[in-house]
C-alpha cells in the first residue's frame, strides 16, 4: 500500500482545472458528434494512440519523440478538418435574433409544404432554405431580392420551368422570402451518392456553413429530401415534411438543436442512404 502515499493530489486549484477541461472537452464531443470531420478525429486519434504504445514499449524512442513533435502541429490539421464546423460555429456567435413569435414562424409550414408537395407531384426541382439564426446576407447577394410573403402560389410561380430564377434556391428570411436565384456552394463531400445532382450538393453545402434547412425536390424523380446540419435525408411524404418544418420553424422547441432536438430523429439513420 505504500503506493498510494505517492498519488499526489490535486487539490482545489487542480479539480478546478480537471471540471474545466472535462467541461471542454464534453462540450466539443457534443459539438463535432455526427460531423464529417468526427471519424476523421477518431481515426487519428487511435492512430497516434497506437503508434504511441508501440514505438513507448518497444524503445523506439526516435519514433515516439517524432510523434510527440508531430502532435504539436495536429492543432492545425483540425483547423483544416473542421473547418465547415469551426466556421459555422464562429457565424453563430455573431448570429442576430429573430424576434418573432414561434406561432408566426410556424405558419410557414403550411404554404411551404403545400408548395413542395405540389411540385413534387409534377416532378418540378425546387430548392429551398430556411434561414435560422446564422444569417445567409452573402448567399442573397448572389441571387435576385424579393422580400416577398410567402405562398404556395409564389413559390410554385419561381420554380415552374422556363422562369428567370427557377435553377437558383430561395431563401426564405424571417417570415418573408427574401431572394430567390440564389447560388448555393456545393458541398466538398466526395462520399455522395451518384444519383445526387446539384440540387442536393448545392443544399449539404450550404447546410454545412449554415444552422439553415434546406428542402429539395428532385426534378427527375420528385423524391423530396430535407438538408440540415450537413446531412442529407431523403424519401419524405407530405405529414413527414409538415412536422419537420414545423420543429425546425417553432422557437419553443429549439428547432434540430445542431445534430440532435426534437427533429433529429430525420437523422438518426446514415445521411447517403
Amino acid at each position: 500500500m505504500n503506493w498510494l502515499h505517492s498519488i499526489e493530489y490535486p487539490g482545489v486549484t487542480g479539480l478546478i482545472e480537471i471540471l474545466i477541461l472535462a467541461a471542454v472537452f464534453y462540450f466539443l464531443v457534443k459539438f463535432f458528434r455526427g460531423t464529417r470531420g468526427a471519424a476523421i478525429l477518431t481515426g487519428l486519434a487511435i492512430l497516434f494512440a497506437f503508434l504511441m504504445l508501440i514505438t513507448k514499449f518497444t524503445n523506439l524512442l526516435v519514433l515516439n519523440w517524432l510523434l510527440q513533435k508531430i502532435m504539436v502541429y495536429l492543432a492545425l490539421a483540425l483547423i483544416v478538418i473542421f473547418q465547415p464546423e469551426i466556421r459555422r460555429a464562429l457565424a453563430r456567435l455573431g448570429r442576430r435574433s429573430h424576434f418573432m413569435a414561434g406561432k408566426t414562424r410556424g405558419a410557414l409550414a403550411d404554404p411551404v409544404t403545400e408548395a413542395v408537395l405540389l411540385m413534387a407531384s409534377r416532378k418540378i426541382g425546387a430548392l429551398i432554405a430556411i434561414e435560422r439564426e446564422v444569417e445567409t446576407k452573402t448567399i442573397q447577394n448572389t441571387g435576385t431580392p424579393m422580400s416577398s410573403e410567402v405562398s404556395t402560389e409564389l413559390l410554385a410561380s419561381i420554380f415552374y420551368p422556363g422562369t428567370p430564377l427557377h435553377d437558383g434556391g430561395v431563401i426564405i428570411s424571417a417570415d418573408r422570402i427574401a431572394a430567390a436565384g440564389c447560388v448555393f456552394p456545393l458541398t466538398q463531400t466526395d462520399n455522395l451518392t451518384r444519383d445526387l445532382g446539384t440540387r442536393h450538393r448545392a443544399a449539404i453545402g450550404l447546410t454545412e456553413e449554415t444552422d439553415a434547412m434546406v428542402i429539395v425536390v428532385s426534378e427527375e424523380t420528385g423524391v423530396i429530401s430535407i438538408a440540415h446540419n450537413g446531412r442529407l435525408k431523403r424519401g419524405f411524404d407530405g405529414p413527414q415534411l409538415h412536422r419537420a418544418l414545423t420543429a425546425f420553424l417553432s422557437r419553443e422547441s429549439g428547432g434540430f438543436g445542431g445534430n440532435g432536438g426534437p427533429a433529429g430523429f430525420l437523422f438518426e439513420e446514415d445521411s447517403n442512404d
